[in-house]
């Protein structure tokens, strides 16, 4: 487990400081309409540590499928293309994203909400998959990564992993397993953010953390 990611720099942090925490899928259409909100927080908070951690829920078994779509698009600005659409009932697999997002949080951390938004994008803009070492080629070559062959594999990576057991750590403390969840720790406090109050307007969540923030 790295340092980054422990279970106890979540718990005490040593230092004041603002951290982040997204749970979330890359192929779940809830979480695609929740990074907007990410994108505000860190914008807003440009010092803040940023946790992006992949539950890696869709492992090729099931997806999301239309209704959950027509929700997310009903309440978000997010957008779905075609081809996303065309094949939204067939199972999705992000294992190969979720050991692509934790090798880079341990490598290249700074890139990570550049990268998701761009995966997020390729997935249910683009209609591209992410399931196949040759559909990350443009992203890997977008954004100058070097992620070993082990990303690419079938099955979860010892990375990824880590990750999950400290998605079980951070789930059991907030009682849910449900996803996607925004948690905010400002020293050594946390703040639950309900995304879904702010799917229509992400700009808004800053506001929202800001009046949290004050109250501490």
């Amino acid at each position: 487990m790295t340092t980054e990611l422990s279970t106890q720099e979540f718990v005490t942090p040593e230092t004041s400081s603002l951290d982040l925490y997204f749970i979330y899928d890359s192929h779940c259409p809830w979480s695609y309409a929740t990074t907007p909100l990410v994108n505000a927080l860190s914008e807003a908070f440009p010092d803040m540590n940023l946790h992006l951690l992949h539950c890696a829920h869709f492992n090729g078994s099931d997806a999301a499928g239309q209704e959950q779509v027509d929700s997310v698009l009903k309440l978000s600005g997010v957008k779905f293309g075609r081809e996303h659409i065309r094949y939204v009932n067939s199972p999705k697999n992000a294992v190969k994203t979720a050991n692509l997002m934790a090798w880079m949080q341990s490598k290249q951390p700074k890139k990570l909400l550049p990268v998701l938004n761009a995966l997020q994008k390729a997935h249910f803009v683009e209609g591209n998959p992410l399931d196949s070492k040759h559909d990350f080629n443009d992203i890997v070559e977008q954004f100058k990564l070097s992620p070993s062959n082990k990303v690419f594999k079938d099955e979860l990576s010892s990375d990824a992993e880590f990750v999950l057991a400290d998605i079980a750590e951070i789930q059991t403390m907030i009682e849910t397993n449900a996803f996607p969840v925004l948690l905010m720790i400002a020293d050594e406090q946390g703040i639950f953010i309900d995304h879904s109050q702010h799917l229509g307007a992400p700009l808004g969540v800053v506001e929202a953390v800001k009046k949290e923030l004050s109250a501490l």
